[in-house]
């Protein structure tokens, strides 16, 4: 299926090119969410027309995430759990409890955006990363501490 995108697609292409994809990405993602357009010849006149529109919404969009970023840089993220042995988690902490927690700081995230290369099991500091826009990631740390009895 050819499609024209509309916004920036990580891992697919920039606004404006023209990419193959399979149906159901295209007709099930893209297109709903309205990141892409069929390439159709009407679509394609209809997409220069709004080239420009299209491009600074892109530019502008990047230049918020880059400013997100850095205040997110700014935060300092502390989370208590219980333990079993003072080091050791019961469970873990999910991206689920990270978006929770930086939605409390003020920021609107979802957990999809929450990058976790490892799970968080111990206590002690840990890395992790959220993706703002296709290009722009925040790289974050947050200091889980064990419950007091």
């Amino acid at each position: 299926m050819q499609l024209i995108l509309l916004e920036r697609v990580a891992g697919l292409g920039n606004v404006g090119d023209e990419v193959t994809v399979r149906p159901g990405y295209g007709r099930n993602f893209l297109i709903p969410q309205g990141k892409a357009s069929e390439a159709t010849d009407g679509n394609r006149k209809i997409f220069e027309r709004r080239r420009a529109q299209l491009e600074k919404k892109q530019q502008e969009g990047l230049a918020k995430a880059k400013t997100e970023a850095e205040t997110l840089a700014g935060l300092s993220l502390e989370i208590v759990r219980a333990t079993s042995d003072g080091q050791h988690l019961y469970g873990s902490v999910s991206t689920h409890d990270l978006a929770e927690l930086l939605n409390e700081h003020g920021q609107q995230l979802e957990r999809s955006n929450i990058l976790l290369d490892t799970q968080i099991k111990e206590v002690g500091e840990h890395a992790f990363r959220v993706r703002l826009h296709p290009d722009v990631t925040a790289d974050l740390t947050i200091k889980v501490e064990s419950e007091k009895h």
